[in-house]
């Protein structure tokens, strides 16, 4: 009590009792909180829907929340909410009882042949209870109950046999972490609410496109999606086996093993002078071998103030599992790389924008030599300008041919 993450509980819980009524499949249908701020949680719930809930026709100014979908839908709940008393639930707010409601023209009173339902907050002395887990009223409803320590707020979550969503409230990280590793599998979506995000959280009951919307269990085992990932879902996957070549050719995306085309050799033409149209994949360029010398080494250490040990330290590196003295700096090597590989002259070229997938594989000492093989991997060209994304598969390698390092090398092509 008395923290922002206290406050934004009880603003997320009442908004998901009284949102469409309740009558949402992300409802919060129990809240489960330390044993000691029970009684806290159940003031703080009644004073806020005192304050900010109004019942009555949505047409009427000021009413925050409107009835049930129809008179049948308000005896289930109401004989939801018995059977939940029965068991024995404790009316903390709220009432069975017709409640008093703003209709369009302004007047308030009672109407009797309406669905309206007073939001109902129930309290229980007893967690186990098998009903506060299983039984839902699908209104305006949520209960109560109080856990001793968090593997106990685990446990009761768990009970619920199955959920769409949960909120974790609080600001201890480690908390945060013991509550959602222990709940994730029974729920499909984890929010977690603190100060930080709470005024810009989308909601405890609001599934974000690209996030899976869906839950074990009760919650039906099975997912709602947006975005492109519920694209995929009506569409045909199929697997594929082959050689390098005929997945390259089924694929349009380059595979290691494919035949390359060195364009130098074959058309006398580096292909970075090759267009976005003219360009292929799987033309290539190799390169001849550049030797490491220990002055480069010192050199870029001592010019980017990258001094780590493997670079200036023969002795130290040498007590290194992982190389054989003093070595070439990873970023030294792609330097040269593109130093290799690249064609300096204006021309299709536009842009080199990132690389992607790096990876280091054998070091490189001085007495060393490199070379780079570039292979044009992936093209894909821009509806809607006058250039596209060319992938490059880049593989350098020393002079025995062990690869030192692999990445793939992004860049933006005239058509």
């Amino acid at each position: 009590k008395g923290t922002p993450e206290f406050d934004a509980f009880i603003k997320s819980l009442v908004t998901e009792m009284t949102a469409k009524a309740g009558q949402k499949c992300t409802s919060i249908r129990r809240a489960i909180v330390p044993q000691e701020v029970v009684p806290d949680v159940v003031a703080a719930v009644g004073e806020r829907i005192r304050e900010r809930v109004v019942l009555g026709d949505p047409r009427a100014e000021g009413v925050t929340m409107g009835a049930l979908a129809s008179r049948e839908q308000l005896a289930d709940v109401r004989a939801a909410v018995q059977a939940m008393l029965d068991a024995g639930g404790e009316l903390a707010y709220g009432t069975l009882d017709a409640p008093k409601v703003t209709s369009a023209d302004g007047s308030i009173g009672v109407v009797e042949d309406g669905a309206f339902m007073s939001p109902v907050l129930l309290s229980w002395s007893d967690p186990e209870a098998d009903e506060i887990h299983s039984l839902e009223a699908f209104g305006p409803v949520s209960s109560v109950i109080g856990y001793t320590d968090l593997a106990d707020a685990v446990r009761l979550a768990a009970r619920g046999g199955g959920s769409l969503v949960a909120s974790v409230c609080t600001n201890d990280p480690s908390v945060a972490q013991e509550l959602v590793m222990g709940i994730a599998a029974h729920h499909g979506r984890v929010l977690m609410l603190n100060r930080e995000d709470a005024r810009t959280s989308t909601g405890h009951g609001s599934p974000v496109p690209h996030l899976v919307h869906g839950g074990p269990g009760r919650a039906g085992g099975g997912e709602e999606l947006g975005g492109i990932r519920s694209i995929m879902h009506h569409m045909q996957r199929t697997a594929i086996q082959g050689s390098p070549n005929m997945l390259t050719a089924v694929t349009g995306v380059w595979h290691a093993g494919a035949d390359r085309n060195f364009t130098l050799d074959t058309e006398g033409q580096h292909p970075f002078r090759k267009s976005l149209e003219t360009l292929h994949i799987g033309d290539a360029i190799r390169s001849g071998l550049r030797e490491v010398g220990l002055a480069d080494i010192t050199a870029f250490a001592n010019s980017t103030g990258d001094t780590f040990y493997a670079h200036t330290n023969q002795e130290a590196a040498e007590a290194n599992p992982f190389f054989p003295g003093i070595v070439a700096h990873g970023y030294l090597l792609l330097s040269w790389a593109a130093g290799l590989f690249v064609e300096p002259a204006p021309g299709p070229v536009l842009a080199n924008y990132g690389l992607e997938n790096l990876r280091f594989i054998t070091p490189v000492a001085a007495g060393d030599s490199i070379r780079v093989t570039l292979t044009a991997k992936k093209i894909t060209p821009r509806e809607t300008d006058e250039y596209g994304e060319v992938a490059w598969d880049a593989l350098l390698t020393n002079q025995d041919d062990d690869i030192v390092a692999t990445y793939d090398v992004l860049t933006l092509v005239e058509k």
